[in-house]
């Protein structure tokens, strides 16, 4: 056995498998899609939020140089809605009647031969509206209002009379701005009719959601739908629905019988794909004076488009944070003349998060304690809504370890007592928690005659390292060295997989590969039960363990033989099997299956002056149960770290109120994070792997950001001694 045959192979930060194809330029994503014949589809949106269309001239439009069709409601054809899924309802079809719900709305697409062609004459296209009033204001009387469709809503104890006599009692106010979903790859799709069905191409992040909406929307069966993403040019939750665009491109490419690319512009994906919903928390927590929480009320209303049904439980996980005997959570929604909302990256507890984690650093100020010793008072040992032990629990760890790395005995307690020069420097901090999250999920493994192996599944990769993740699971499984194993993925006809988000792909795609797998392994074995050439005659699974490309008995570890062996002694090219994994079933695990938790420090530096914010460094504590690949897991922390500070200091959608027009949908306008923003970031992994998960693993998307918003507030009324209670923090809000 050689060095490299002995080194594990799930666990050390192997390089990304597609790193290359990226860098050469050789991983086709929907946008880079060229087909024979293929045409251009370029969208028309409104310039109202609300009322109807009426008049709609298409006529110079129509007669434009290499014009094909203007589709509009006039002529586009009745369309049933997508299939409800894992996360809600799909967004109505498009150009169904003459309403119109919001600013930016799809009112028609142009297709010509060439993208330039339909670009100017979507310009050519004229409509006149009936404008009614627009719904735009989260406060506005007007505004219908929804109770939580989730039944997620917590009543426990006596909450109204726990506040009443608590010792301490604070309440607060905290606002979140609408957040815009930016990938850096603009949003494309490529329909394709054949007479055999039908093939997208799509940035999406759940192929086979894709292709049950298209099915049920165009009346075909599953199996005449194809949907492809190989390549996602990110996505951070936008690719979870199959949103109006792409049943466009679809549309137009039926009507015409030629292929059609319709490719988002940078300003149409903030009115096209969804955002983070803004929202507002009211939050009143009660302790005794050594620091027990008594009681909790955190009630939240965030917005909603006026026919969708997107939901985010934004105040629910406040309920299960800390012990407190007695809490109400109420999430709410007001319906709006805006674009649809959707996912956002640690979607819900980026918000609620922000909320409690500052409220708490306000209670350990009034109490004169330190902010890691308010919340280990108040740390929960077992669920706190069934009393159930945790499946693991490595908060406290996470707590010391980022202290210790972030040097926090350093922090003196009172706000500006801490200094540089000009700058006033803070320290903050807060405690994170991202719940548990899985589905059902298929894969399929192959072992070639040449001892290769090739396993697939229908996930998609947006950047977290699934293909990599996955080969390691696949070559650790199979006993195959990671080069000579080629993972798949992004392809609807593939094995059946959940969604890539949530926090929830791997632990549901990992042990599937795992099966898949053993089942492979399981057939190479069966072909030499009875064979008296055969080194591994009557083996079992148990009886065997593999390596460097071979199958070695247990017993004598010296016997053995290689897959390409087998398979070529017995005349087959080729083995496959099918693996499947299914959620836990807490009830039979008898514990409270545990999300991933972290704990986060930030340090940040404040012009005494100016008020101007640097935070120049970042500690984050994880517990995410076993790590199968160090490096891809950093990079994730480390993203999401990013995108906290954006929206804690920069991202915010503006909607004007007026309107409804988002005035700022471009990217010198909507301000993210750059390099010069992007401080000193520190991972540490802490805890062990989860015994509720196969291969004992917590997902680890999102707690990467939930947490730095309330970590720089906290850390900005240290220096400061002002504290900020809506995001972003920005210098008028500071001064």
């Amino acid at each position: 056995m050689t060095a490299a045959e002995a080194e594990p192979v799930v666990g050390p930060g192997i390089d990304r498998v597609d790193g290359a194809r990226k860098v050469e330029g050789a991983a086709a994503y929907p946008s880079d899609v060229q087909v024979p014949g293929m045409v251009h589809a370029v969208l028309v949106q409104s310039t109202v939020a609300a009322g109807r269309i009426r008049t709609l001239d298409t006529g110079a439009a129509e007669a434009s140089q290499g014009v094909l069709a203007v589709i509009t409601h006039r002529n586009a054809p009745r369309l049933p809605g997508g299939p409800m899924t894992a996360l809600g309802a799909t967004p109505p079809a498009p150009l169904q009647d003459d309403r119109i719900l919001h600013h930016g709305q799809h009112v028609a697409v142009v297709v010509a031969e060439t993208h330039e062609q339909a670009t100017a004459a979507a310009r050519m296209v004229r409509v006149v509206y009936e404008v009614t009033d627009a719904v735009l204001r989260l406060d506005d009387p007007r505004a219908e209002r929804l109770q939580n469709p989730w039944g997620l809503d917590t009543d426990r104890g006596a909450t109204g009379a726990a506040l009443e006599a608590a010792e301490v009692k604070l309440s607060g106010t905290y606002t979140t701005a609408d957040n815009t979903n930016n990938p850096l790859g603009c949003f494309a799709t490529v329909a394709v009719w054949e007479r055999n069905g039908l093939t997208v191409h799509d940035a999406t992040q759940w192929p086979t959601m894709v292709r049950s909406t298209l099915a049920r929307t165009f009346d075909l069966p599953e199996s005449a739908v194809r949907v492809l993403a190989p390549y996602v040019g990110g996505a951070f939750g936008a690719g979870l629905r199959a949103w109006p665009h792409v049943v466009l491109a679809v549309l137009a490419a039926r009507m015409l019988g030629r292929p059609v690319k319709l490719v988002l512009t940078r300003p149409q994906m903030f009115t096209s794909i969804g955002h983070r919903p803004r929202g507002v928390q009211h939050l009143s927590i009660g302790s005794s004076r050594d620091g027990e929480l008594v009681a909790l009320d955190h009630r939240s209303t965030s917005t909603v488009a006026m026919e969708d049904e997107d939901f985010e439980p934004v105040a629910a996980l406040s309920a299960l944070s800390y012990a407190c005997p007695n809490v109400i959570t109420r999430d709410s929604q007001a319906r709006l003349n805006i674009p649809d909302p959707t996912s956002m990256r640690a979607p819900a507890e980026a918000q609620g998060n922000f909320a409690i984690e500052s409220a708490l650093d306000e209670l350990a100020h009034a109490l004169e304690m330190d902010p890691i010793e308010l919340r280990l008072r108040n740390y929960a040992e077992t669920h706190p809504g069934n009393g159930m032990r945790w499946s693991s629990k490595a908060l406290r760890e996470c707590y010391e370890a980022g202290a210790e790395l972030f040097d926090w005995s350093r922090r003196t307690p009172e706000p500006r007592s801490m200094r540089d020069g000009d700058w006033l420097v803070g320290y903050g901090m807060a405690g994170v928690s991202y719940p548990w999250y899985a589905q059902p999920c298929n894969a399929r493994a192959t072992v070639n005659r040449d001892g290769s192996a090739l396993v697939r599944s229908a996930a998609t990769d947006i950047g977290t390292g699934t293909y990599t993740v996955m080969t390691q699971v696949s070559a650790d499984a199979l006993g195959i060295p990671v080069g000579r194993v080629r993972f798949d993925l992004g392809d609807s006809d593939m094995p059946q997989a959940p969604q890539a988000g949530g926090s929830g792909l791997t632990g549901a795609l990992a042990p599937a590969v795992q099966d898949a797998c053993r089942g492979v392994l399981q057939r190479v074995l069966d072909l030499v039960r009875d064979d008296a050439d055969s080194p591994l005659r009557g083996c079992t699974l148990e009886d065997v363990t593999v390596r460097g490309g071979r199958i070695h008995r247990r017993d004598r570890p010296g016997e053995g033989e290689s897959y390409a062996d087998i398979l070529e002694r017995h005349g087959h090219q080729e083995l496959s099997a099918d693996g499947a994994s299914t959620p836990a079933d807490p009830s039979v695990l008898g514990m409270a299956p545990a999300g991933a938790f972290g704990a986060k420090f930030v340090e940040v530096r404040v012009d005494a002056e100016l008020g101007i914010i640097r935070v120049p460094r970042v500690v984050s504590a994880i517990d995410g149960g076993r790590i199968l690949n160090e490096k891809t897991a950093r990079s994730q922390i480390i993203g999401g770290t990013v995108g906290g500070i954006g929206q804690a200091l920069f991202e915010e959608t503006i909607t004007d109120d007026d309107t409804g027009r988002i005035a700022n949908a471009t990217f010198g306008d909507y301000l993210v994070p750059v390099n010069a923003d992007v401080p000193q970031v520190d991972v540490v992994f802490v805890g062990a792997p989860d015994p509720a998960t196969p291969l004992g693993t917590k997902g680890i998307g999102e707690i990467g950001l939930v947490g730095i918003a309330a970590a720089v507030a906290n850390a900005v009324h240290h220096a400061t001694g002002t504290r900020i209670r809506s995001l972003p923090i920005t210098l008028d809000r500071l001064l």
